[in-house]
This record gives structure tokens, C-alpha cells and sequence, in this order.
């Protein structure tokens, strides 16, 4: 609904694309529909927009959801879920697309491993956004300006890494946009990964409830601010579904959407994700100095050269049903492989015991 690009104070390290903006009203101010007022007070947003964003629940005035009518008086506190703006040129391209659900205001995508989500630096093309502007046939002259839908971000409210395969919810709709963004900020939303972490955590659940925001030595990572003086608010649960001796096939569910979360997370309690050469799961970390084991593993990085990280299910409610949908995404092949070759080590380990 509205650019969060055009406030200093809205942090952008998110997978989850919003975040909240809130406005004082003046102590002088004269009655005016809440539309009109944030027509005045946001530049380049629509009032349709805007009221579509009152109507899908992602404008409060003093904690509660009013109408468009609603006259805004002195000293009102308004919150506003705002989508992060990103504008970039998207060019579509005919580039397949593996849909898991469609209908007339949402999309479910399963994205493959090595696909990045959106055009940037040293991305301009091959992305998920341009295979979707080619999908729904969108024409960037005639579609850029419609008040039906935000070409711009292509209905994005959520990403997942580049490396990491599995779901993403798309918004076909400017209305749905603000619906489903709404729905993540306020963690309504269900998402459950599977990773394959180094070592076995001595529990068998758990969760890792740190703040992450971007690392002082290299912009490029993010890190643990175990504090909360820096970063952003982070919670990940954590369940084992597996044990294999050097590593783990976790289950792990989303409380909140921090970009990189899982793989700083589960870097920060000791148990980096399988061959995350950025955070340290690309060496050997666990298992015997034997030269066979090693060539082992070798050969795993060199099959599955990607970090071990899968978007399963997610879950939300339909923003014009209200219905609530959830959706599974099985594991790619190559990652079914990965964990079948560590199964048959374990049972070769087993047998060599015995």
C-alpha cells in the first residue's frame, strides 16, 4: 500500500518486506477523513490504495481498525503496516515457474534452489520476479501506474535466500498486498523450514530468541546482538527430526522474518547450516580425521553446493475469504539425496559397531 523507502526510521533487514510506520497527529488539527489525512501525509500513494490498506486491517488509530470515514482529531496515533518500497526495472522473461496455488488475488510459488527473488546488484535478470512479470503477462507501460496492482514490487511481502528452496506467497492485488503484509508483521503466518545442521543439539527442541542485525566487520553477513542493543528482534523454534551422527535434520518454524535468521541463528548456538560458506557450515566441523570420512564429505559439498535449507510449509488466511490456506513443498531431489547419503553412513557406521 505505502512506500516505506520514503521514512529514515524503517529498517529494511527483513525477508518479511514491512514494517510499521506511526504518525502523531497535531494537537491543532481539524477533522478530516483518515484517508485524506494520509493522502496529504504520504507522498505518491493513492487514496484507493490507502483504502485499501484501512479496508485490509493495516491502518489502526490508537490500536484499533476504523473505516475510511473515520475523522482523525488532535493527538490520534496512527499506525500504518507499510511494505518496503524496492523500485527496480523488471524486464519479464520467459523463465519457468514451478505454481503451487493461484486464483484471482494470491500466488504460491515454489522456488527453486540458485533463483534469486528480485532484480539488484549483479542481478538484473533471471529472477522471480521477472519469470512472474512473463507469468501474469504484465506490460511495465501499462501496468507500472495501475491502481489495481503494485507492479513495482509484484505483490511481495516476504523472500527467502537465493540458495534456499521452497514457498512464497505472492500478492495479486494491491488489497491482498496489504492483507498478507499486515499478516506477517503481525506474525500470523506459518512457515516451517528443514535444515540440515552440523552436529546434534544435546535437546530435542528448542529456541533461539536473539537480536540479528548486520555485523560491523562485514556488511555483507548479519550476526547475534544477544543484548537487543543492536538489530532486530529475532525468534526461531527449533525441533530435531533426525539424527545422523555429525548432523541434524532440524525442523524449524519462523516467529519472525529476519533476513538470513535461520542460518545466524542456528550459526550462533554452534550448529551452522550444512555448507553455508557464509556462515561457516562449508568446512568440516564435526566427524573423524579419517581420510575417508573426509572425501565423504568432500563429496557431499560437491553434490549439494548450496546450504542445506528448505521453505516446506506456509500458512496464511486468504485475504478476501478469509480462509485459512496452508501449503507443503516436499524436499528437492538433491536435498531427499543429501540426507540419504548421511542415512546410509549412519548405517554403515551401525554395522561396522555391531
Amino acid at each position: 500500500m505505502m512506500e516505506a523507502e520514503q521514512y529514515d526510521n524503517i529498517d529494511q533487514q527483513n525477508d518479511d518486506l514491512q514494517d510499521q510506520l506511526v504518525i502523531q497527529v497535531d494537537r491543532n488539527q481539524s477533522p478530516l477523513r483518515i484517508d485524506s489525512y494520509l493522502n496529504d501525509r504520504i507522498k505518491n500513494v493513492s487514496r484507493t490504495r490507502i483504502q485499501n490498506g484501512i479496508k485490509s486491517g493495516a491502518v489502526r488509530v490508537n490500536g484499533k481498525q476504523v473505516k475510511s470515514n473515520y475523522r482523525v482529531a488532535p493527538q490520534d496515533e496512527i499506525s500504518v503496516v507499510v511494505p518496503h518500497h524496492e523500485s527496480y526495472e523488471i524486464i519479464p522473461e520467459d523463465i519457468p515457474l514451478n505454481i503451487t496455488y493461484e486464483d484471482e488475488d494470491v500466488l504460491v510459488v515454489n522456488k527453486p534452489a540458485g533463483m534469486v527473488v528480485h532484480p539488484g546488484v549483479g542481478n538484473p535478470r533471471g529472477t522471480l520476479l521477472n519469470g512472474l512479470a512473463y507469468y501474469l503477462k504484465l506490460d511495465p507501460f501499462d501496468i507500472k501506474n495501475s491502481e489495481n496492482f503494485s507492479y513495482e514490487r509484484l505483490g511481495l511481502v516476504h523472500r527467502i535466500d537465493k540458495e534456499t528452496s521452497g514457498l512464497l506467497v505472492i500478492a495479486k492485488t494491491d488489497y491482498s498486498l496489504s492483507h498478507l503484509a499486515k499478516q506477517f508483521f503481525d506474525h500470523t503466518t506459518s512457515r516451517k523450514y528443514i535444515a540440515m545442521v552440523w552436529g546434534e543439539p544435546e535437546s530435542e527442541h528448542g529456541t533461539v530468541n536473539k537480536f540479528i542485525g548486520r555485523s560491523t566487520r562485514n556488511r555483507q553477513l548479519y550476526t547475534v546482538y544477544p543484548d537487543g542493543d543492536q538489530g532486530k528482534h529475532a525468534v526461531t523454534h527449533w525441533s530435531m527430526l533426525e539424527r545422523l551422527y555429525y548432523v541434524s535434520l532440524l525442523e524449524c518454524v519462523l516467529e519472525t522474518g529476519r533476513t538470513h535468521q535461520i542460518r545466524v541463528h542456528m550459526q550462533s548456538i554452534g550448529h551452522p547450516v550444512f555448507n553455508d560458506e557464509r556462515y561457516g557450515g562449508d568446512k568440516i566441523l564435526k566427524g573423524t580425521i579419517y581420510s575417508k570420512y573426509k572425501q565423504f564429505v568432500e563429496n557431499l559439498f560437491a553434490g549439494f553446493p548450496r546450504h542445506a535449507l528448505h521453505a516446506k510449509t506456509l500458512g496464511f488466511t486468504h485475504p478476501v475469504t478469509g480462509k485459512r490456506m496452508e501449503f507443503d513443498s516436499p524436499l528437492p531431489p538433491e536435498f531427499e539425496s543429501l540426507v540419504d547419503k548421511w542415512r546410509n553412513y549412519v548405517k554403515h557406521q551401525k554395522q561396522l559397531q555391531s
